[in-house]
């Protein structure tokens, strides 16, 4: 087994840059069409290259992928489709020996129905896992126990013949919800974590974790009153399925345990309107997570500067323990390049790339945002997502934003793979390959690299306080500061120049723009800059 790189970069972790990766999707070296680890292993030279401080591994476990491995059959097994134990143990060596770090998902509030766990459980009601799930009897008409609904389909609860009950699931029905209530549960998904960290992980992003506990008087939720909703789940207030104010207490377990293996990084991801809170909750004082991140930026249909300031004003207390983390794309999301621009073009991927590096907290940057890539429009008889599926035409689901890197732009399935991938790549995705922005300077991919590297030479940014500046509304400006040292970071969102002369003169030191200096008049539609104000 690989021992832990024990770097003290001051990267990491407060102000780290993390990509993520979607191992089905990123490169496939046994030609069945599905990325797996060895492919990962093949491209680290690349991630390197990108200057970022560590990468994060979405699901590689055992599992009959009715969720694309987040229906865990085995938290402690590769799945064969990814490869091997021996597959990510030499992940880990090659990943520390170039001074990556590698976080994994964990995934603790289900299981797949195939789990051993599960299975047990649900043979009878005094086996020795009767309560490791979420079971409970019908109400006296027969129906579920509670109004509560799933995320993707309907009821989140299925009747099981065999143990004479309903169990709780809040996503598929194939995705039975653990009992974190009970301590064995707890134990034994805290002997998952070392069972990783003694392979030499750095860290863990915890899925859905506001999910992890359930109201224990199983109270239904209250209507949501939410205008025009489009799935069952939208309907209610979900007050009592999620959210639970005992998950800290688990949160604080777990950290311990991480303690024991040196500065272990831990992200939760907390869905819901109202996260702030539970984000704080999870990340209080030295004994809970290192930080969590919401849907603030990943839901949101545009971008200006009403939405960025709503975003970030509860994260601007320079005395917070924690710092939040932020990504505008994952594989759950549509693709911000998608998202916020009317024309996909590269100027819009660089725009949304400066304001993204340019944030006080953690970054998360998803695998082909650096080329700019596009969200990919799936066929419904393409799709895999089982919410895309399930809610068509009424969700753009989550293929399209899964679709594989394209590496060579004149190969095969563009060098991903020499057999058809899972899915489909998109239209304009050849001319975002990965050789030809290589050999182009004002590429998207060179433009990330260049400012990775400008955001990791630069304390203010990684460790820095933030502070907005009045400008024009069309703008939003603010400012990052560490000691003397001072930036004004600025951009246009707008389709029209909006002019403006800041207080404080300074020198761009990075644009979006190719011939950035001096700062224009009327700051161009689509542009951002940041100025050095000192030092």
């Amino acid at each position: 087994m690989s021992q832990r790189n024990k770097s003290t970069d001051h990267n990491w972790p407060q102000g780290a840059v993390i990509y993520q990766i979607y191992p089905r999707s990123f490169m496939d070296t046994n030609d069945d069409g599905v990325g797996d680890l060895k492919g990962v292993v093949s491209k680290l030279d690349y991630i390197r290259e990108l200057g970022v401080d560590g990468i994060w591994l979405s699901p590689f476990f055992k599992s009959p992928m009715k969720d694309y491995g987040y229906d865990v059959a085995d938290y402690c097994q590769v799945d064969p489709l990814f490869g091997t134990l021996d597959d990510f143990d030499r992940l880990i060596k090659e990943a520390h020996a170039r001074d990556i770090k590698v976080i994994i998902d964990q995934v603790y509030s289900h299981t797949s129905d195939k789990h051993q766990w599960f299975q047990e459980s649900r043979s009878d009601k005094s086996n020795s896992k009767s309560d490791w799930y979420v079971w409970a009897d019908p109400k006296p008409d027969g129906s579920p126990p509670t109004n509560w609904q799933s995320v993707f389909t309907g009821p989140a609860w299925t009747w099981d013949a065999r143990r004479g009950q309903y169990y709780l699931h809040n996503f598929l029905d194939s995705q039975p919800d653990l009992n974190l209530h009970n301590p064995d549960v707890q134990s034994a998904l805290l002997n998952v974590a070392r069972f990783w960290l003694d392979r030499g992980v750095d860290g863990f992003r915890l899925d859905a974790i506001n999910f992890a506990m359930h109201d224990p008087e199983l109270r239904d939720n209250p209507p949501s009153n939410m205008t025009n909703p489009k799935r069952p789940f939208d309907f209610q207030n979900h007050l009592y399925n999620q959210s639970h104010s005992e998950i800290p207490k688990f949160l604080r377990k777990l950290r311990a345990v991480t303690k024991e293996y040196g500065d272990i990084f831990t992200v939760a991801e907390v869905v819901g309107p109202d996260p702030v809170a539970e984000m704080k909750a999870f990340t209080a004082g030295d004994q809970h997570l290192t930080t969590a991140y919401n849907f603030d930026f990943l839901y949101a249909d545009e971008i200006n500067s009403h939405i960025v300031k709503s975003a970030l004003t509860d994260w601007l207390d320079e005395k917070s323990s924690a710092l939040p983390s932020w990504a505008f794309s994952n594989h759950d999301t549509p693709r911000v390049a998608s998202r916020w621009s009317r024309t996909d073009n590269s100027n819009a991927a660089k725009l949304y790339l400066l304001l993204l590096f340019s944030l006080r907290g953690y970054i998360f940057l998803y695998q082909g945002e650096e080329l700019g890539l596009s969200q990919t429009n799936v066929p419904f008889e393409e799709l895999k997502d089982p919410e895309a599926i399930a809610n068509w035409p009424h969700t753009l689901g989550r293929d399209g934003a899964r679709t594989p890197i394209p590496w060579e732009h004149s190969t095969a399935n563009f060098g991903f793979s020499n057999k058809k991938p899972w899915v489909p790549f998109g239209s304009d995705h050849k001319n975002c390959a990965v050789d030809i922005q290589e050999s182009d300077e004002e590429s998207v991919l060179n433009f990330t690299r260049a400012l990775i590297k400008f955001r990791n030479n630069s304390p203010a940014f990684l460790r820095g306080s933030l502070s907005f500046v009045d400008c024009p509304p069309k703008l939003l400006a603010f400012t990052r500061t560490l000691g003397r040292k001072k930036y004004l970071c600025l951009f246009n969102f707008g389709l029209t120049p909006a002019e403006w002369h800041p207080t404080a003169q300074g020198k761009v030191v990075f644009s979006t723009s190719a011939s950035p200096n001096p700062l224009p008049a009327k700051i161009p539609p689509g542009q951002g800059f940041i100025l050095s104000l000192s030092g």
